[in-house]
């Protein structure tokens, strides 16, 4: 009975693969990859006599999972992306989920990921993170991506395109407010870069950006230094509202000193000047 292997492969340096990765890929009768000239490369780099590769994309997933899953009743099965680990953001849970119901043993080995060096290098909290993959392709749908995890105080993922990525930093700018983001582009690459800021600070380095970018981003209840936004907000708030300031104002204030997103602004400064109101 076969044995369903998920493995990551270099992002970009051919060092980054490990050496049990390199172990299975010469092993296994079959390599299910997300593009056959990419791994042909890296296995003609390692120095592996090619076995059978068998295309597995988004686009011929649904034709290809079964006839992987049957696979398997002759033999092992590597699964491969183009580059780090299969199955986020790229094809592959699908696979990873057939072979489970079919009752074969899937072995995940680990290895590179753009999400985890791109946090662990960022610098900003990663005690607890989301991973939202890329956002959606329109404006619209990033917006409202944005918008539901807004109040969330974890540190942000995003997997973003050059195309797409100072749309989808304006976004973030307009959404979350003005937060610390890195974009972490073309890791493990020749030309890597961490480029650190705030969104529009990196908005306004990113002229014409290249490479693929993952971005991070503050959570919306993190502040360097320690204190908690939402105490830095409320605190700010009560100021403003007890010298009179309006709501709109506490408000513009509050997006524009802390990076607060909008919706948590509305909510400090109607509390704050509720209490004015009341203690006057």
């Amino acid at each position: 009975m076969g044995i369903l292997y998920v493995v990551p492969t270099s992002l970009g340096n051919p060092a980054d693969i490990t050496r049990r990765a390199v172990e299975v890929l010469g092993a296994v009768p079959v390599i299910a990859c997300e593009d056959t000239r990419t791994t042909r490369r890296l296995l003609n780099t390692l120095g592996i006599a090619a076995p059978r590769l068998v295309s597995y994309t988004d686009h011929n997933k649904a034709g290809r999972t079964p006839q992987l899953v049957g696979q398997l009743a002759d033999g092992d099965v590597a699964l491969v992306s183009e580059a780090g680990m299969p199955g986020i953001s790229d094809p592959g849970q699908e696979l990873v989920a057939a072979a489970i119901v079919a009752g074969y043993r899937v072995v995940p080995l680990p290895g590179p990921s753009a999400a985890l060096a791109a946090l662990a290098g960022s610098g900003l909290p990663t005690r607890r993170f989301l991973f939202l993959g890329f956002l959606p392709r329109t404006g619209g749908g990033r917006r409202k991506a944005l918008r539901e995890v807004a109040s969330l105080d974890c540190t942000l993922v995003v997997y973003e395109s050059p195309r797409r990525v100072r749309a989808t930093l304006g976004d973030v700018l307009a959404v979350l407010g003005e937060r610390r983001v890195v974009a972490a582009r073309e890791i493990s690459k020749t030309y890597e870069e961490f480029i650190r800021g705030t969104a529009s600070e990196i908005l306004a380095r990113l002229d014409e950006p290249l490479g693929e970018f993952t971005l991070v981003i503050e959570g919306a209840g993190q502040k360097e230094g320690g204190e908690d936004l939402e105490v830095a907000g409320a605190k700010l708030a009560a100021r403003l509202a007890a010298e009179g300031r309006s709501g709109k104002d506490i408000v513009e204030q509050l997006i524009s000193e802390l990076g607060l997103p909008r919706r948590q602004a509305y909510a400090l400064a109607n509390s704050a000047r509720a209490a004015a109101a009341g203690g006057s």
